[in-house]
């Protein structure tokens, strides 16, 4: 078994130190468990029926200055707000300093100290993507209400409707939206879908699709959402997703691409170029399920096959990056420099898109181009494990477009890079962790 000794993110006030579940079992403090949700109402806010990503018309930058603010996106802030009013957080994250850093790629550096503090190592199991839900550790069900800020659902009719006072249907396990008390940024929140049905962590089709909604519905291109699987730095095994606002394009976003293919259903899949972590980028699609299709079935491929990964939901829900990693495989085997170690830097999803968060000031301070990208490059899969990964999602893939065979990989990328080499069939014995 692989494990690595990591300081785990508090996301709850209510998350004790080892993880385990706090005195008193959830009675009494307001929790999401039967013993206190029975009769509890909630804010509820009903996603409108989105058949298609509206094409991208003005670059990322300049959209907010044109867009109207949309009605989700003001409560998510609203309610974040009036949380942070409450004293609710553990630290005031707009104190954090945060700087770009000088070079072509513009990494944006945050020194966020309060992060880690009064924590202590716990060990984490790196080498299984997939592992059961324990009802024993800490999960989503025991933080308090008072963290929540609303209930998220599909609309019946297909149009956006507010609830600022609804019943919570246990049965129906609805999904919810929450403070992270640990935050990166401005905003951030978790999206922890169908929680009563206690899920692990890992990524299926609804869960996906409703994640892409709230980012084509909140419709603020500096709002995004990110995904981390176990073994790529997920620290709680109960589904969830997390989004924060950050007014500044990610380096991840700036990287030019290279289209492979695109789908039978106009889903356009590209690779990324010149960025440090090898990846695959989706666009397009005839239908917002088109699009949440493809990258989820990339995703089940991948924790079929034991690959960790992170996922970003990008511009609005246009641009979603699928980015396969092994950082925390090389750590625990002793690979990784002892001098990136001691940054403590959990690269995730937020630091492979170029958000660096740092906890120490002295790598606030010496922050550079060179040192994000030396951390990044330990983060992506060798260009021949990479190619072997991919062959394997574009199979995944081909099982919902017939214009794809599986057997054809190699032709299939071979029409947008004549140098580069083609994608190879790999066995799983080489992808799973040992």
């Amino acid at each position: 078994m692989l494990s690595i000794k990591r300081v785990p993110t508090v996301v709850s006030n209510y998350q004790k130190e080892e993880g385990g579940e706090a005195p008193g079992g959830g009675c009494g403090r307001n929790c999401l468990k039967s013993c206190c949700i029975q009769g509890a109402r909630l804010p509820l806010y009903a996603l409108k029926r989105v058949d298609k990503v509206a094409e991208k018309e003005l670059p990322l930058l300049g959209c907010k200055e044109h867009c109207s603010v949309a009605f989700l996106d003001s409560l998510i802030l609203g309610e974040w707000e009036e949380r942070m009013q409450r004293g609710l957080f553990r630290y005031d994250v707009t104190a954090c300093e945060t700087k770009i850093i000088p070079g072509e790629y513009g990494f944006i550096a945050q020194l966020n100290e309060g992060r880690h503090l009064k924590k202590r190592p716990t060990e984490f199991r790196v080498d299984k993507v997939l592992q059961p839900f324990d009802e024993t550790k800490f999960n989503f069900t025991k933080v308090g209400q008072e963290e929540v800020l609303f209930q998220l659902e599909a609309s019946d009719n297909g149009e956006a409707q507010f609830s600022p006072n609804a019943p919570i249907d246990v049965e129906n396990s609805p999904s919810f939206v929450a403070i992270n008390v640990s935050p990166i940024e401005y905003g951030h929140v978790l999206l922890i879908p169908r929680i009563f049905e206690c899920l692990p962590q890992r990524i299926d089709h609804a869960s996906f699709l409703l994640a892409l909604q709230m980012a084509v519905e909140a419709g603020n291109p500096y709002f995004r959402l990110g995904y981390n699987s176990l073994g790529a730095f997920a620290t709680i095994n109960h589904l969830h997703f997390q989004a924060y606002y950050l007014a500044m394009p990610f380096p991840i976003e700036k990287a030019p691409t290279k289209k492979i293919t695109k789908l039978s259903d106009g889903v356009k899949v590209s690779k990324l170029l010149n960025y440090p972590v090898r990846g695959l980028v989706f666009e397009g699609g005839h239908t917002l399920e088109s699009l949440a299709n493809a990258v989820s079935e990339a995703c089940i491929c991948l924790q079929h096959n034991n690959v960790p990964y992170n996922v970003l939901i990008s511009d609005c829900g246009r641009q979603i990056f699928l980015l396969p990693q092994c950082y925390a495989e090389k750590q625990a085997l002793g690979e990784v420099s002892a001098e990136l170690l001691e940054t403590q830097v959990n690269p995730a999803v937020w630091e492979i898109s170029g958000h660096m968060v740092l906890k120490r000031k002295k790598d606030y301070d010496e922050a550079s181009e060179a040192n994000a990208w030396r951390l990044l490059a330990e983060v992506s899969l060798s260009e021949e494990r990479y190619e072997e990964v991919t062959a394997l999602v574009f199979r995944a893939i081909a099982s919902f477009d017939l214009s794809i065979k599986p057997q054809c990989a190699e032709e299939v990328d071979s029409v947008s890079s004549g140098n580069q080499p083609a994608m190879v069939a790999g066995s799983q014995q080489c992808l799973v962790l040992q």
